[in-house]
C-alpha cells in the first residue's frame, strides 16, 4: 500500500532534520573516493526545470554528479520515454495517461519528456544510469527487450546502467540482461525484499538511509551484492552513508553533496600534501 505523499514527505522531512544533526566522524580517503552520488531524477525545481527532462540531466552532469536515476514508460507504439508519473497532471497539467499517446503525440504535446534514447544518446558512457522500469503490463514482452537492447547497445549493463524496479515482477519479462544488471528497490521495510534479492544473482537493493540497516548492508556485501541509499541532504547524513559502505547515494540534492564531497577531497588532498 501506497503512504500518502503528505505523510511520506513528512517522515522524509523529520528524518533530514534528525540526521542532519547526528555527528559524524569525516570519512576516510578512501571512502571519500569511491563515493558514488546519484542525482533522483535530475537536477531540478519543477518550475525553471521540470525532473526527468535532459535539462534537468545536464544540470546534473555539470554538477559533476556520479550518475542519474530516470523513469521510464511506454508510448501506445511502445517507445520507452522519460517520465516519472502513469499520467501528466502532476508535472504538465494534462489529464491523460502517457501510454494513450504515441510518442509523436507525446512530443507535440510536452516537448519536454525525452526519449529513453535521447537520453542515452546525451549522457551514455558520461553518466551511470540508474534507470527505473514504472509499473507496465508489458503488451509485446519480447519485442520491448528488443527496444531496450538495441537502445543500450553502446553501453555495457552494471558498467554503464543498472535496471530498477520497486517490484521484482515488475522486470522478469525483460530478456537478454544479466540479472547483476537488475535493483530491487525497498519501498516500505527492506527486511523481505532484501531477502528475495539475496537468494538471487541480482545486482543489489535500494532503500531510504534510515530503513537501510548496517545488518542488511553486510549481508549483501556477503553474497557480493551493491547497497544504494536515498535520499541524504545534509553532510552530515552524506558522511554517515559513506562510513557505512553504501556503494550508491541517491539524493533530491545531489549537486550540494558533490560539491560537499568535492570539498572534503580537496580538505584530504591539501592536509596530504602538507605533511612532511
Amino acid at each position: 500500500m501506497r503512504i500518502p505523499p503528505v505523510i511520506e514527505h513528512g517522515y522524509m522531512r523529520l528524518m533530514d532534520a534528525v540526521f542532519a544533526r547526528w555527528p559524524q566522524p569525516t570519512p576516510t580517503a578512501e571512502a571519500l573516493g569511491r563515493a558514488r552520488i546519484i542525482s533522483h531524477r535530475g537536477e531540478y525545481d519543477n518550475v525553471t526545470v521540470k525532473e526527468n527532462t535532459l535539462a534537468a540531466f545536464k544540470r546534473a552532469q555539470t554538477k559533476g554528479v556520479w550518475g542519474i536515476e530516470l523513469d521510464v514508460r511506454w508510448s501506445s507504439d511502445l517507445v520507452p520515454v522519460v517520465v516519472h508519473d502513469a499520467d501528466l497532471r502532476r508535472l504538465y497539467g494534462i489529464q491523460a495517461q502517457v501510454a494513450r499517446f504515441t510518442r509523436q503525440q507525446l512530443r507535440q504535446r510536452v516537448p519536454d519528456i525525452p526519449s529513453l534514447a535521447e537520453v542515452v544518446e546525451l549522457l551514455g558512457r558520461r553518466q551511470h544510469l540508474m534507470i527505473e522500469i514504472k509499473e507496465t503490463v508489458w503488451p509485446d514482452a519480447p519485442r520491448q527487450s528488443r527496444i531496450l537492447k538495441e537502445i543500450l547497445s553502446g553501453l555495457s549493463p552494471v558498467e554503464h546502467y543498472h535496471f530498477m524496479a520497486l517490484h521484482p515482477l515488475i522486470l522478469t519479462p525483460l530478456d537478454g540482461f544479466p540479472l547483476e544488471s537488475y535493483l530491487a528497490i525497498a519501498y516500505h521495510w527492506p527486511d523481505r525484499l532484501s531477502r528475495w534479492v539475496r537468494q538471487r544473482p541480482w545486482g543489489g537493493l535500494c532503500a531510504h538511509y534510515a530503513m537501510m540497516r548496517n545488518a542488511l548492508i553486510e549481508k549483501h556485501k556477503h553474497r557480493g551484492q551493491k547497497v544504494g541509499t536515498a535520499y541524504p541532504a545534509s553532510r552530515k547524513c552524506l558522511f554517515r552513508e559513506l562510513n557505512r559502505g553504501v556503494d550508491w547515494i541517491f539524493s533530491n540534492h545531489a549537486g550540494k553533496l558533490q560539491g560537499i564531497l568535492a570539498g572534503q577531497r580537496s580538505l584530504l588532498q591539501g592536509a596530504e600534501r602538507k605533511m612532511p
